[in-house]
């Protein structure tokens, strides 16, 4: 299979593929292609487009989209996200300000800054 931009490399994909719902051992429905689902996401989240954008090849969007929905619910991904931040060996272990969009009237607002930095203690 070749590996396309926003996609996991098979080495990626064995690193997160126990923590997904959908194997055969789970009870209830089993997931199609729980890689082919995550590559989906993973296309719509790095490439900033809009769900009805996804490509054909990665199925329907609603139902990537649907799915995506309760796995967030579900905390799917906050247990993905927390098993590869505790591997220190991890190369891809940053934020990148890049990726991190806001509206362009983000940086002020009514009543001066309302955001606590990490690490600093609250004042009452």
């Amino acid at each position: 299979m070749e590996i396309k931009r926003y996609e996991l490399s098979t080495a990626q994909w064995e690193q997160i593929r126990v923590l997904l719902p959908g194997k055969a051992s789970d009870p209830g429905r089993t997931g199609s292609d729980n890689r082919l689902f995550v590559n989906g996401c993973l296309w719509v989240l790095r490439s900033g487009a809009h769900w009805c954008d996804l490509p054909e090849r990665y199925g329907n969007w609603k139902t990537v989209h649907r799915r995506f929905s309760r796995w967030c619910h579900a905390g799917v991904w906050e247990r993905v996200f927390t098993a590869l931040t505790a591997d220190r060996d991890n190369a891809y272990l940053m934020i990148d300000s890049t990726i991190v969009r806001a509206h362009q009237h983000a940086a002020t607002g009514k009543g001066g800054r309302k955001i606590r930095r990490w690490g600093v203690p609250e004042v009452d």
